[in-house]
């Protein structure tokens, strides 16, 4: 991958590990259990709430340190494709899913592509291809 196509890459990243984090922030201190019942309200399981919250704000940190990052986006992309089909299609493209359209499509760049540049997870793995090759 060429070096402009890494810095997209590591730019699409940190966006969407910050609107990530910053969305699972939003759900606790907002008060975890208005969230968990606006779930039920829309017919998904209150517990959801949590799982959803905690992968927001730990894989927003994991992604924008460079952790897991075709992991924690395939997880993200499964909470848009959730959020579209279950909340945001009926109100249509602009007013509705465009948002997590978008998201979801960062997600999937970052699953095909991943982002290396200023990763933590690049240089933990450097680390130990470097330790195999000197032994």
């Amino acid at each position: 991958m060429s070096y402009k196509n890494e810095i997209g890459s590591f730019l699409l990243r940190i966006i969407l590990g910050v609107v990530f984090l910053a969305n699972g922030i939003t759900k606790f201190t907002g008060g975890i259990e208005n969230t968990v019942g606006w779930f039920e309200s829309i017919g998904i399981p209150g517990f959801l709430a949590y799982i959803v919250g905690v992968i927001e704000v730990v894989g927003g940190i994991a992604i924008i340190l460079g952790i897991a990052t075709r992991l924690v986006s395939l997880l993200f992309g499964l909470i848009m494709i959730g959020a579209i089909f279950t909340v945001k299609l009926s109100a249509g493209f602009l007013n509705g899913y465009v948002y997590d359209l978008v998201l979801l499509v960062i997600a999937i760049h970052m699953i095909l592509n991943g982002s290396k540049l200023y990763s933590l997870g690049n240089l933990i793995f450097k680390e130990r291809e470097t330790q195999k090759i000197s032994w």
